[in-house]
Formats: structure tokens, C-alpha cells, sequence
């Protein structure tokens, strides 16, 4: 059994990408479990909290949903041409003590997608992941990116994805990328 984790990089009710991850969660193959994660309840980074109560809950829970995946899904939304900020901060967290990070990040096989209703469907969000991913020692995966542009004509006003050729992709990317995780386990 391959263990994939989604994680969504919005907080608005109705994300897009939300509905991106929730929609990969769906009709899988026999052999892949999908859990889902959002960023609700992450505070704001802040080296004094750390020190003074150590590492938020809702970290700790998000990074040991991390660490029992065989791989991880970044459902990233594109703010002003690059990362959202909640999304960077809750990887910055995720960091945090810096021991931490080989067991989180070292070596474990990530990919990106994401939906935008722009024309480009988060090619430079994705591609300002690159050089943060690399840092902290992913190993990101590059047989493919899911962007879904005009996501507003894709999914419904609750974010639920709509479009068949759009769900089409979305399962062969997260069982390219299953087979991928299922394959680097194993080695």
C-alpha cells in the first residue's frame, strides 16, 4: 500500500485547490491510500513562540502526516506570481528544529500541482517550490506538474471539480506519481 498525502495550500472555504486535492482523493487505485491536510491552525511563523512553547499542534500533526507518507502532494494556489504565503510559512514550520528537517523532507518524493483561474494554472508557484523543495532535501518529482488554468469554468461554486477531462488528468497524475512514491519506497 502506497501512502500519499495531499496537503492544500488555501484556507478559503471554496479553494480550488482544495477541491483539486479532495478530487484526487477519489477513485483510486486499489493500491494507494490518500490522506488529506489543509493549514488551519498554523500560526504565523515566529522564532520567539518556538522557543517559549515549542512547536505548535497543528505542526505536529501536519509533519507526522509528513513523515508516515510515502510521498507528499503540494495543492498549491499562485498569490501575485509565486507561493501563498500560509502555504510557505506552514513549510517553514514543517522545518522547524532544523534536526527535523531530514526526517520531514530528506528524500521523500513530492510533486506539485495546482489550480488558478488565471491562464497559466500556477506554473510559477510551482516553479518558486523548486529552489525550497531542493533546500530542504525533497525529492521532487519531475515526470509530471498538474496545472489546471481557468479553474473557475472547472469546478462549482462549493469547489467541487466539474470537468471530466480535468478529473481525467488528475487521476493519471496521482497514479504516475503513486507508482513513483510506491517504487522509491521499495528501494
Amino acid at each position: 500500500m502506497t501512502k500519499i498525502l495531499g496537503i492544500s495550500g488555501s484556507l478559503r472555504k471554496a479553494s480550488f485547490n482544495t477541491g483539486l486535492m479532495r478530487a484526487a482523493a477519489e477513485n483510486l487505485p486499489d493500491d494507494v491510500k490518500f490522506d488529506t491536510a489543509t493549514l488551519h491552525g498554523i500560526p504565523l511563523y515566529n522564532g520567539d513562540i518556538e522557543k517559549e512553547s515549542g512547536i505548535p499542534p497543528a505542526v505536529t500533526a501536519l509533519k507526522q502526516q509528513v513523515m508516515a507518507a510515502d510521498g507528499v502532494i503540494l495543492f498549491t494556489p499562485e498569490y501575485n506570481n509565486s507561493i501563498p504565503g500560509v502555504f510557505k510559512n506552514a513549510i517553514d514550520w514543517l522545518s522547524r528544529p532544523s534536526a527535523d528537517i531530514a526526517k520531514v523532507f530528506r528524500n521523500r518524493p513530492f510533486a506539485l500541482a495546482g489550480a488558478s483561474p488565471g491562464n497559466f494554472g500556477t506554473i510559477l508557484s510551482q516553479n518558486a517550490w523548486l529552489p525550497v523543495m531542493r533546500t530542504l532535501g525533497a525529492e521532487l518529482w519531475s515526470g509530471k506538474r498538474l496545472m489546471l488554468p481557468k479553474a473557475d469554468t472547472l469546478f462549482d461554486d462549493e469547489g467541487t471539480l466539474t470537468d471530466e477531462a480535468a478529473r481525467d488528468r488528475l487521476k493519471a497524475f496521482v497514479k504516475a506519481f503513486a507508482d513513483y512514491a510506491g517504487a522509491e519506497k521499495e528501494t
